[in-house]
């Protein structure tokens, strides 16, 4: 008779060049899939707590789930100064695989900036993709032109909203504290119109909220940085082989539909899934569906 070991751990996991990372593992060990979520900009591995949770029910089959937060944010160390780019983020999730996964299809789930490192990892370490990589899910993401958000805002309006953002960023950039707000509350407005769509539960604001205040400042600012220059449409070539969803939310402030329409322009085999009045915390705001797309996705990684 064989005994499967199903585990709960959270665990730290160094970088190579000595960051570490806060992980929570769960599902068993010798499952025959292991999914990766990797989430978004000033956010932690809690926006994928809820989906992690389904994935066993919606798939039909054991999953091995691995939730971490990248550095600069969460529980994980600080970045290192220089080192809050989504290119660090990638070989941190590279290496992540090779140490925690090192066998078995891999499937990475990647919420914004976490779809953002998932195509920085194609471009960065094409034969891992293609060596280890069984499905990949792109939510609420971008394949680049982030340097001047639109916020479904008239263009006036907007040039203003960014104009204010660089002066903040500027300030954030010199910030000595490791939490951006030691008063989440007062974030929930501003956060509920820019991440949230139509009927969004004030539950999930405040959590966001409070995730969003514990992000380091300078870090927040330095990856920033990072997405205005994020250009990575060429390197999609690397999952056109693997099995992909492009999730969007059609109430997205920060990441329009136009920017899922351009990866799934980019990849003619993925499946683009458009959720009405949603914005930009699918995971939240859409979390039955993106279970089951995910799921979908274990499932023909599991035949």
């Amino acid at each position: 008779m064989t005994t499967t070991i199903s585990q709960t751990t959270a665990e730290e996991f160094t970088t190579s060049d000595g960051a570490r990372l806060r992980v929570v593992e769960e599902g068993p060990v010798d499952a025959p899939v292991t999914v990766v979520f990797v989430h978004g900009w000033t956010l932690t591995k809690h926006t994928w707590d809820r989906v992690a949770a389904g994935l066993p029910k919606a798939a039909g089959t054991e999953v091995r789930t691995l939730r971490y937060d990248l550095r600069g944010h969460g529980d994980s160390d600080p970045a290192g100064p220089g080192a809050a780019t989504i290119e660090r983020c990638a070989d941190d999730l590279a290496e992540l695989l090779a140490a925690l996964v090192p066998s078995g299809p891999v499937v990475l789930a990647g919420h914004s900036m976490g779809g953002m490192t998932i195509m920085a990892l194609a471009e960065r370490h094409p034969e891992l993709v293609a060596q280890r990589v069984a499905g990949v899910a792109l939510v609420a993401s971008s394949g680049g032109d982030l340097a001047e958000p639109g916020y479904r805002l008239p263009a006036a309006l907007a040039s203003l909203v960014n104009k204010g953002e660089r002066a903040v960023r500027k300030r954030l950039a010199a910030a000595r504290g490791r939490r951006l707000s030691s008063r989440p509350s007062l974030l929930r407005p501003g956060l509920r119109w820019l991440l949230f769509g139509t009927g969004a539960d004030p539950a999930d604001v405040a959590a966001t909220a409070e995730w969003v205040a514990a992000c380091h400042p300078a870090n927040m600012a330095g990856y920033r940085e990072s997405l205005a220059v994020h250009d990575r449409i060429a390197a999609l070539a690397a999952l056109r082989s693997v099995p992909t969803v492009v999730l969007s939310g059609t109430a997205d402030r920060l990441t329009p539909h136009a920017h899922a329409r351009r990866i799934a322009d980019a990849l003619p085999d993925a499946e683009l899934l458009v959720y009405a009045g949603a914005g930009h915390m699918l995971p939240l705001e859409r979390t039955a569906e993106v279970t089951g797309r995910i799921a979908g996705l274990i499932e023909r990684a599991a035949r």
